[in-house]
């Protein structure tokens, strides 16, 4: 394996390169503290977070990889390139676009973003092109993926039902939960996958960087990093619940149900870089050339680097300052409020002060809550309404955390969501509709979002129109409407009571949160 580089005149010197990147280092450590709190935002999810604790390796790594070029880098003439400009812009506006809106996944994003069109800006696109790959890896260190947990569930209990019952043993499904003679199984969130997934996503990338130089062989090996971990993760649920099976429930229930999950992905990313090994590549002799640039080529191109530089930093501390003047004026806005309870209309009348069940959605950061139980002749049903008034991280309507039951909640058990369309206000909405068990009743729950007027259940919608008015200068109130009754074995009677009280009851909800909107 060997290297031959043609050492053109006018390659670039020790003192060019070392001018360049000390300065291009204190930008990228500049812009890191001009948005400390997105980049500790991630670091934060690394330590709380199992699922992406490999983000503390990722940095480490890019660095290893760029040292690893420092030979090919030196041949490279750094020369700024104003063209960066433009996406470094765009990338502003993004970060402060999602700051207003507070999407944290975002801003991450841009963050990561932001920095790598920063060294394009300062050093050029040839020497970016050479760092292309540890450049890139940096975004394996953004905590994303957890829209992927319901379909990775769905997918892992299909999987495990089906070779359950190919294996001879009757199954009683319902949702994520299912039934076998020996005991009673679910899958939740830490079953999905997603943490093999993603380590083998990221280590997939590196070994294929390290390991192959033709782009089908390296897509080719991603493309197994993907699929690889969703089909293992399957067989690892079917692996425990028959060793469950075959013990009498006394093995793979605590402790060794995680050790022989992380024993048996160690073992298919094993298999899977066994079999990657079988089209390796030895690099082979690669000749390259430098472009020679005259010294006077050189020294227009970099006359300006130092006022490309601070314009890069001008550019990118606009977006936290305004971020911080606009939430210092919304904070000044904010003010007690109170939500009162929906007048009853017609049929419905006031229910017990106690609620009919022991059960509330799980939401946190609103500005005001209220849960009130109506009757409908001897049927009771509820009404839940959480209340955002400018909301900010932590506070929002749109957040994962806001659930209709948490995971592993000792009551009650989320056995299915579905969107449906409802008529509102005379429209036709989607909205969702959970259905919850526990031991002695059932729930059927619909939910949908009020953002000052307008019906939704889309999250993306619901945060494009919250940009919309926090952009508009508009006051962004925002509200979560809920409604749940009880239903026996089918649900059709319980949909028909929950749609007269949304007939009947939707001009009350509507001015309870009006009202609340003018204090």
């Amino acid at each position: 394996m060997s290297h031959v580089i043609n050492h053109p005149s006018g390659s670039p010197t020790y003192q060019d390169w070392r001018s360049h990147a000390l300065l291009t280092i204190a930008v990228v450590l500049i812009t890191l503290g001009l948005f400390w709190q997105t980049a500790i935002s991630m670091v934060d999810i690394w330590w709380r977070s199992e699922t992406f604790a490999h983000g503390f390796l990722i940095v480490p790594i890019s660095l290893w990889l760029i040292w690893s070029k420092r030979k090919t880098l030196a041949m490279l003439q750094p020369v700024p390139n104003l063209w960066g400009l433009v996406p470094l812009l765009g990338l502003v506006l993004l970060w402060l676009i999602s700051n207003l809106v507070d999407i944290l996944v975002v801003q991450q994003l841009a963050l990561v973003a932001m920095l790598i069109v920063t060294i394009w800006t300062l050093l050029g696109s040839k020497v970016t092109w050479a760092l292309s790959f540890p450049l890139g890896f940096l975004f394996f260190a953004v905590p994303m993926g957890e829209f992927l947990i319901p379909p990775l569930m769905d997918f892992t209990a299909d999987f495990t039902v089906m070779a359950l019952q190919l294996t001879g043993i009757p199954v009683y499904r319902e949702g994520t939960f299912f039934e076998i003679p020996s005991g009673h199984w679910s899958v939740v969130e830490g079953c999905s996958g997603l943490r093999y997934l993603i380590a083998s996503i990221t280590l997939g990338f590196l070994y294929a960087y390290l390991t192959y130089y033709t782009l089908w062989r390296r897509v080719l090996f991603i493309i197994l990093a993907v699929i690889f971990p969703i089909i293992a993760n399957g067989g690892r649920a079917y692996m425990i619940v028959m060793i469950a099976h075959l013990s009498d429930m006394k093995l793979a229930l605590g402790v060794d149900h995680y050790i022989y999950g992380w024993v048996f992905f160690g073992i298919v990313m094993l298999l899977l870089f066994w079999i990657g090994n079988f089209w390796r590549e030895d690099r082979d002799q690669i000749v390259r050339s430098v472009e020679a640039m005259s010294a006077s080529t050189v020294a227009d191109k970099n006359k300006n680097f130092l006022l490309i530089a601070l314009g890069c930093l001008v550019l990118v501390s606009v977006a936290p300052v305004s971020a911080y003047i606009y939430q210092r004026d919304s904070n000044a806005e904010n003010a007690m409020v109170t939500l009162e309870a929906p007048e009853p209309i017609g049929i419905w009348q006031p229910g017990s002060p106690t609620p009919a069940w022991n059960w509330k959605p799980h939401y946190l950061g609103m500005s005001a809550e209220l849960q009130q139980t109506y009757m409908y002749g001897d049927q009771p049903a509820n009404i839940y309404l959480a209340y955002y008034r400018n909301q900010h991280q932590d506070a929002e309507l749109v957040n994962s955390q806001n659930v209709m039951v948490p995971q592993k909640d000792l009551r009650w058990s989320n056995i299915g969501e579905k969107k449906i369309a409802i008529s509102l206000a005379g429209e036709s909405v989607e909205i969702r509709q959970t259905q919850l068990r526990s031991e002695d009743e059932n729930l059927l729950i619909w939910d949908w979002y009020w953002l000052d007027g307008t019906y939704t259940s889309n999250p993306y919608i619901a945060k494009l129109i919250e940009a919309r008015d926090r952009l508009s200068g508009k006051q962004h109130n925002a509200a979560s409407i809920i409604i749940a009754t009880r239903y026996d074995e089918k649900i059709q009677s319980a949909a028909v009571v929950l749609q007269e009280m949304i007939a009947t009851m939707l001009p009350s909800i509507e001015a309870s949160l009006k009202q609340a909107s003018k204090q």
